[in-house]
């Protein structure tokens, strides 16, 4: 055997053993290594926060209660900042330097479609716990959601504007930076004039922006009975602000993006008598939800969002796939998390269609005394 051939042996040899070690190493593991990412820092930092405070409360209590397949998780969280580019590095380091078995996150959709095609290349499941966008899960057959999609949020809103609020003029003030306030928007105008109304302004501008005077002024004149605005809290707080002292009366309306308490300590009363679609009201007297709201009150002081019920509930529905599967072979876990049905969470009952989103209710919630109050149930 010459050299060359002697050497290429060792390395195929040193392989095999690296390799064979690995796999042993893995199989005799006493965890399960679950991956997150999500923004614990940057400008949508409530949202990751409120996510992130909702999934470790689970994973804690699922290790309390002995873990899965015998075996305690270890949920491995990366900040990705609010900023792009970010996830799309964090979520490579968890797959490939941690060799998580899956991911959960991310919260804003722009993150979640930067994420998702990592994912699905590396044949890793991921659930975001509340990217409603409908092109996230379309990123391929590793990635699920457990929240509705802006097709049907926007609809939602739009039937609430026309029907409950009896509204027939409408006005949308977009955030076209966010691939959420896009498709919201879309989906709320194109069933808004599909229910006879009309829209009589559509304006727009870009997250991190501090001054709406000038799109505001342009919609009052065009004398909207509602305007739906379909942005993150921070930027919904200001516009409610800036609207009401333009002397804009009509309610605002938004989707699940305004749920955080910046919005309420930012605009004050300003939001009073808006409305906007949720996941789950903290007012649903069922005792999974009022169980759920006394332990988060309990460790954080706080009463948990729908981010935060979305972030527990997305541990449960991983934890549960696992536990079906039997197993956290990537191909099996997949096939388990699809066949999601009938599952109890917090923010409803979570069933998985064959595009791989949540069937499940909305509620819309009516901002009144600082506090977002329920005001009615709409069902898919």
């Amino acid at each position: 055997m010459n050299l060359k051939k002697l050497l290429f042996s060792v390395v195929v040899a040193a392989s095999l053993i690296v390799t064979g070690c690995a796999k042993k190493s893995e199989a005799d593991s006493t965890v399960i290594k679950i991956g997150q990412f999500a923004s614990l820092t940057g400008n949508i930092a409530s949202f990751g926060q409120s996510s992130n405070n909702g999934t470790v409360m689970a994973i804690e209590e699922i290790n309390a209660a002995g873990g899965v397949l015998g075996k305690q998780i270890e949920l491995i969280t990366e900040d990705d900042r609010s900023t792009a580019g970010e996830p799309a590095n964090v979520v490579t380091k968890l797959i490939h330097r941690d060799q998580v078995v899956a991911v959960l996150g991310q919260v804003a959709s722009s993150m979640s479609l930067e994420a998702a095609p990592i994912c699905q290349t590396e044949g890793i499941p991921m659930i975001t716990p509340a990217s409603t966008n409908p092109e996230v899960t379309e990123k391929g057959d590793f990635i699920f959601r457990i929240c509705f999609i802006d097709p049907f949020q926007g609809q939602v809103m739009a039937k609430f504007s026309k029907q409950n609020l009896g509204a027939s003029k409408a006005a949308i003030l977009t955030d076209v930076k966010q691939d959420y306030s896009v498709g919201l928007s879309n989906f709320f105008k194109q069933t808004f004039v599909e229910l006879g109304g009309e829209i009589v302004a559509e304006q727009s501008f870009s997250s991190g922006d501090k001054d709406f005077k000038a799109q505001l002024t342009t919609i009052r004149a065009a004398e909207p009975d509602v305007i739906f605005v379909p942005a993150y809290y921070n930027e919904a707080a200001l516009i409610a602000l800036q609207a009401r002292q333009l002397g804009i009366e009509q309610p605002l309306t938004g989707g699940d993006g305004w749920d955080s308490p910046l919005l309420f300590e930012i605009a004050g009363d300003a939001v009073e008598g808006c409305y906007f679609s949720n996941h789950y009201s903290q007012q649903d007297q069922s005792p999974a939800v009022q169980e759920f709201i006394n332990k988060y009150q309990e460790k954080h002081d706080s009463v948990p969002d729908a981010m935060a019920a979305l972030g527990y509930d997305s541990a449960y529905v991983l934890v549960d796939a696992i536990k079906r599967a039997g197993t956290t072979d990537p191909e099996a876990l997949r096939d388990a998390i699809a066949a999601t049905a009938g599952f109890k969470g917090v923010t409803g009952t979570i069933t998985l269609d064959e595009n791989r989103n949540a069937s499940k209710p909305a509620v819309v919630l009516k901002i009144e005394g600082g506090k977002a109050v329920f005001n009615t149930t709409v069902e898919p």
